[in-house]
């Protein structure tokens, strides 16, 4: 009989990478690595300058770190000699040099490990116990992923340039003219993320009437000079193309003749009215896609015959041959919504509110037994139009800089990252929201996969209690320090709970809040007691949930097409030929994952607005067909009140084609109560107060 392949579910956050691996048995495992691929540990007793001895490498597989370079660090976190590892012992934890390193270890002296590889693929060696050389065996991959995310942040995508219509060449410039801090006297505007624009001569009708066509040798001649000017890629939006894609099609079939690999058109990215939300969608798409496609080509690589999914924003999973710029943004988050959805409900929970706390952010969602969806936001100033899970971002996660600005304490948006990390990582990273925790004693450094630096956090916090009693006169304690940095973290998580909950019409007291997230235990209670909310739901897996839900996802595609047309009975019935339409294609490639037909389902819905506004409600189809009864409740729930008679206009017609995988969570066991039996206690400070705190070994 022949098993299934090994599975993998991983979740490349910013700061860690989590994963699951499932045996050909059936069976997990787990793993937790730095997302920058780096190994981090501590030299032991026995240490010289031909071997390190690190118990804490006992538990890895033997002979893993063969190959690997080691790098012994300074108390700054520098290194300061490097050496090949030739030989690993697993026994005794010992790491032997191909040569000497060029000075003695300390006892405690903190190293790292490196490979180079990424982080991923580092973890499927592990679980494998595979050494750095070895071909890996075929493997299925389910990826989230933050690299279009970083991306777009830091701005360090493709040099991209807008093909556009003739006399718009600053259309996405203009905007809506939105002001982000309306009272703001200097406004300064974020550079876009295009390098240089291209107006084609070329018009169409808002029905997609020609009014004047395209020279395809002028537009050769365009692009050959954008091409020669070290263009990478192409992001197309002409006006009215969401009408009549031909001469967005003409442009694409010029600019591959031209030499360029790398094309976003909108008439098939977004295609919608409204071109300045359309142009940016396909700029984005555009920007990323080089990033993406070679971080993608760089795993391939690595898996050979291996089997890649990666997670999309909108909380389903693709082939890597589709995974595309526009739907990379929330991949990893993704993850998180499908895995505290899943765990929610085998808990017996059907409303829940997600608090997943990393190590750069915090992102929180909110499930009704159904995934909330966003099909048109705005992510790092760039306006999106496409289906994503509708999460709620903050800059307050585990890793977040703590701060004094000469008035009030900030915490975050800057990030430690992974590296040099939190000051407690010992290399000279600044004060985060995870040294907090560790001094107030909500963290045991002894189950920590290296050894923490208390002494650094100590004098980050000193050097910052010390720049208030210089501004203010007055001198704190480091715990009243510690503690009122964490009541400002706090505030900022629980106002972006609020956003996705009481904001949209519903009390959070109603949902249970699941607790997940490397970071997020720390701070659930405290989070919860704000917002009046009565259970928290902290599953054994909190760490890694979002490497769990990316396990559980399905496949999934969606499609949309424009309609705007008034509301009717007969206006939906007449829509059946564009959902069949939508449903076919989207079904199409779902067959092609290898999704039997039996496990396919098919969901619609429609764009609705009252006529002469321009937001919209999305209306999942009623069993009834009466879409207006719905979009009147919805509309009540989200702005309090309705228009009653006013006529309404039909915005988009929207298909979701699931492919049910065979990874459904296993319902929660009831087990009787009993009191856990402590393995010790410990000092833990809870507003300022010490406590005696148990610990449990769960």
């Amino acid at each position: 009989m022949q098993h299934a392949p090994w599975e993998f579910w991983i979740d490349g956050g910013g700061t860690f990478t989590d994963c699951f691996a499932r045996r050909p048995d059936g069976t997990l495992a787990r793993h937790k690595l730095l997302s920058s691929g780096v190994t981090k540990g501590a030299a032991g007793l026995g240490s010289t300058a031909a071997c390190i001895c690190d118990p804490a490498r006992t538990a890895d597989p033997a002979g893993f770190w063969e190959g690997y370079r080691l790098r012994l660090l300074d108390a700054a976190g520098q290194a300061v000699a490097e050496a090949r590892v030739a030989e690993f012992e697993r026994e005794s934890g010992t790491l032997r040099f191909a040569t000497l390193l060029s000075t003695d270890p300390k006892h405690g002296q903190a190293y790292e490990l490196l490979s180079g590889e990424e982080a991923p693929i580092l973890a499927i060696r592990y679980f494998l116990g595979l050494r750095l050389n070895d071909q890996l065996p075929p493997v299925t991959v389910r990826l989230g992923t933050t690299r279009g995310t970083n991306a777009l942040i830091t701005r360090r995508g493709a040099r991209t340039a807008l093909v556009t219509t003739r006399g718009f060449g600053d259309i996405l410039r203009i905007g809506y003219q939105n002001r982000p801090r309306l009272f703001d006297l200097a406004i300064t505007k974020r550079a876009p993320l295009f390098a240089a624009v291209v107006e084609i001569d070329e018009r169409l009708t808002p029905n997609g009437e020609v009014l004047r066509a395209p020279d395809a040798e002028t537009v050769r001649r365009q692009l050959q000079a954008i091409r020669d000017e070290g263009i990478q890629s192409l992001a197309i939006c002409l006006l009215h193309a969401f009408e009549q894609p031909a001469h967005e099609e003409l442009v694409e079939r010029v600019a591959r003749e031209v030499g360029f690999q790398e094309i976003s058109v909108s008439s098939r990215v977004a295609p919608l009215i409204k071109i300045v939300s359309r142009g940016d969608t396909t700029v984005m798409d555009a920007y990323l896609n080089p990033i993406l496609r070679a971080y993608v080509e760089q795993l391939r690589a690595a898996l050979g015959a291996g089997e890649l999914r990666i997670m999309t924003s909108a909380g389903g999973l693709v082939s890597a041959d589709h995974f595309v710029g526009k739907d990379s943004i929330l991949s990893g988050p993704a993850g998180g919504v499908v895995g505290f959805s899943q765990v929610a409900q085998a808990a017996g929970f059907q409303r829940a509110i997600g608090f997943d706390m990393g190590g750069t952010s915090t992102d929180v969602s909110r499930f009704d037994g159904r995934y909330e969806l966003e099909f048109e936001t705005e992510k790092s100033g760039v306006r999106v139009v496409a289906p994503m899970m509708a999460v709620e971002t903050v800059a307050a996660g585990g890793g977040s800089i703590c701060q004094f600005d000469g008035v009030k304490l900030i915490v975050g948006p800057d990030s430690a990252g992974a590296d040099p990390g939190p000051a407690c990582y010992g290399r000279g990273g600044p004060l985060a929201v995870t040294d907090l925790n560790f001094y107030l004693g909500k963290i045991l450094p002894e189950r920590f996969p290296f050894p923490l630096d208390r002494a650094a956090v100590e004098a980050r916090l000193s050097a910052i209690r010390d720049q208030i009693e210089q501004a203010t006169g007055r001198r704190y304690e480091l715990v009243e320090l510690a503690d009122g940095f964490l009541r400002v973290a706090n505030a900022n998580m629980v106002k972006a709970i609020r956003s996705i909950s009481i904001a949209k019409g519903a009390d959070p007291r109603d949902y249970v809040l699941v607790a997940f997230g490397g970071a997020a235990a720390q701070h659930a209670c405290a989070v919860a007691r704000e917002l009046g909310i009565r259970e928290v739901l902290n599953h054994p897996d909190a760490g890694i949930l979002s490497a769990y839900g990316i396990g559980q996802a399905d496949i999934t595609r969606h499609r949309a097409a424009g309609v705007y047309r008034p509301y009717s009975a007969e206006a939906v019935r007449e829509l059946s030929p564009v959902f069949d339409r939508l449903g076919s294609e989207a079904r199409g490639e779902v067959l092609e994952e290898g999704i039997p037909d039996e496990r396919i389902t098919v969901r619609r819905s429609l764009d609705l607005r009252y006529r002469g506004l321009d937001a919209w409600l999305t209306i999942a189809e009623p069993a009834d067909g009466d879409y207006l009864r719905e979009y009147s409740s919805a509309h009540r729930q989200l702005y309090g009140y309705e228009h009653h008679g006013r006529p309404l206009e039909i915005v988009a017609a929207r298909v979701e084609v699931i492919g049910r995988t065979s990874h459904a969570a296993q319902a929660s066991q009831r087990v009787a109560p009993r009191e856990p039996q402590p393995l010790r206690t410990t000092t833990a400070w809870f507003d300022a107060r010490p406590h005696e705190a148990r610990v449990y070994d769960r």
